[in-house]
């Protein structure tokens, strides 16, 4: 999935540039590392709905701080379904009663991985709780200053970095108490629809960006085999689970 939202972001740069690359998802079955084949020319016209977004790969953002408690306009919503569904995928926002479902799941993921001294040590691998500084040689994962504060009040489905590790200056916050989740999903199970949720999530996440929200992503309900059933259920015919779920309204700093 992260593959795929790099190839989108591939896909918005050369559409701003006025190019329309044809691309190729899982080209060579021989070679199943060789996820995407793309060429520059003779795609056809650019798409200028993925040029306007091009701009927003450089501010998104997946913020961990508390959001504002309100709801998103019709008409962002109805944008970010368009910007879904033209990468083959689905969006849903859930009911008030699937809400509450993914944020007990995520909460027992969560308890989960607090208990499972492999996903404990990967996690204190990949997520550094020493500040970053100008002289930092970590290039990849979390950083400490992304961890945002620990959850005072509210459900906010926020993954906690820290693992249980002591984090210096980090403080509390309440969080909103209403969430807004947006389900994203696909029709099967196969890598190709893994390369293409990752577009479609990227997508959404640009036409968010472009739109003012800030996204927070969670796949912690999705990772244990019995939680997957809630997320999936909120919509009957998604024959798999949702790949990623996002609140995405705008934080309280805005």
């Amino acid at each position: 999935m992260g593959c795929g939202a790099a190839l989108l972001n591939l896909r918005a740069a050369a559409a701003a540039a006025g190019l329309a690359p044809a691309i190729r998802l899982l080209p060579d079955p021989a070679r199943p590392p060789l996820l995407a084949e793309i060429l520059t020319t003779g795609g056809g016209r650019p798409d200028p709905a993925l040029a306007l977004l091009a701009p927003a790969v450089v501010r998104r953002r997946s913020s961990r701080l508390p959001f504002e408690d309100r709801d998103i306009a019709e008409a962002v919503r109805q944008r970010l379904y368009e910007a879904v569904s033209a990468e083959g995928a689905q969006l849903l926002f859930p009911d008030a009663w699937h809400v509450r479902e993914v944020l007990d799941l995520a909460g027992d993921a969560e308890d989960l991985e607090a208990h499972d001294p492999g996903l404990r040590e990967e996690t204190r691998r990949w997520a550094r709780t020493e500040p970053t500084g100008r002289n930092g040689t970590a290039s990849d994962g979390v950083p400490v200053e992304a961890f945002g504060p620990l959850p005072r009040a509210g459900v906010g489905p926020v993954r906690d970095f820290a693992a249980g590790r002591p984090v210096a200056g980090r403080g509390w916050a309440p969080f909103e108490a209403n969430p807004r989740l947006a389900l994203l999903g696909t029709a099967h199970d196969a890598p190709v629809d893994w390369l293409r949720a990752g577009q479609a999530l990227e997508r959404v996440w640009l036409r968010a960006t472009t739109d003012g929200l800030v996204a927070s992503v969670t796949s912690q309900p999705l990772e244990w085999t019995q939680s997957t059933r809630a997320p999936r259920s909120a919509v009957c015919r998604w024959r798999v689970p949702p790949t990623r779920c996002c609140s995405t309204r705008r934080p309280t700093r805005t």
